[in-house]
């Protein structure tokens, strides 16, 4: 077989949707994945179409058409499979008609707004890598007193607590309040490409302002539009082609 049409094991049980890339390298290394019968050594391990791989002793079904959705995820739901507080996550919301996806990323719980969630573990790693470069939009309700020079420092990057964003971009949209000397509530919109743990309230907690209301908008080409919160859209196959790599190989 040619070897340009194998690939990592450990990629093909991701895009199966069974798990992470990096869960599945974690299921190998602990011996409970198998190829054509035999214990897999090693993430690396290349397969075929033909090769018969299963986890857990579950046979590892063909990987269906790569399918990305639009969510509009409310507060109160955590971005996880499982809570150890029992809190309730994104996934137990999901119409069960959806089978089995992963986000893109994640929104912590007081966060709403847009959550890409695709059945294909390769995709969620694509869309939320860094190298990808995308921008991540978010409206902010924040209190304090609003300083557009201060806003403007964060066009520049800033160190929070020892941990270094990139440069974000935050606009007021109603500018002529700023300057005023009582501490009211302002609509931002905030534009950032990392995604870093809690980024947004952080950064705006360091100049001086209290988010106390947070919407992601937009991921890269992907927006939130007139969703209803707790609302679930498919994106369409030709949407997404033309948001990937011109020698992206998946089935889409």
């Amino acid at each position: 077989m040619d070897e340009k049409s194998k690939e990592r094991i450990a990629k093909r049980i991701a895009r199966a949707g069974v798990c992470s890339r990096r869960q599945a390298e974690a299921l190998i290394g602990q011996g409970l994945v198998t190829l054509n019968g035999a214990v897999v050594g090693t993430p690396a391990t290349l397969v075929g179409p033909d090769d018969v791989i299963a986890v857990n002793g579950q046979r590892l079904q063909d990987a269906a058409e790569t399918t990305l959705y639009r969510y509009y995820k409310p507060v109160g739901l955590v971005t996880t499979n499982a809570d150890e507080k029992g809190r309730d996550t994104v996934f137990d919301s999901l119409p069960p008609d959806i089978g089995r996806v992963m986000s893109v990323g994640r929104l912590d719980i007081n966060t709403e707004g847009l959550l890409l969630l695709t059945n294909d573990g390769g995709l969620a790693r694509y869309l939320e890598h860094p190298s990808t470069g995308w921008a991540r939009t978010y409206r902010a309700r924040a209190f304090g007193i609003l300083d557009l020079k201060n806003l403007a420092r964060l066009k520049k990057g800033i160190t929070v607590d020892g941990v270094t964003y990139q440069p974000i971009d935050v606009r007021a949209e109603k500018p002529d309040k700023a300057g005023g000397e009582v501490p009211t509530n302002h609509w931002l919109t905030i534009t950032l490409r990392e995604g870093k743990n809690r980024e947004v309230r952080k950064a705006m907690e360091a100049v001086g302002l209290q988010v106390n209301r947070l919407i992601r908008t937009s991921y890269g080409p992907f927006q939130l539009g007139k969703m209803e919160r707790g609302s679930v859209e498919v994106v369409s196959g030709k949407v997404l082609s033309g948001s990937l790599p011109k020698n992206w190989r998946y089935k889409i």
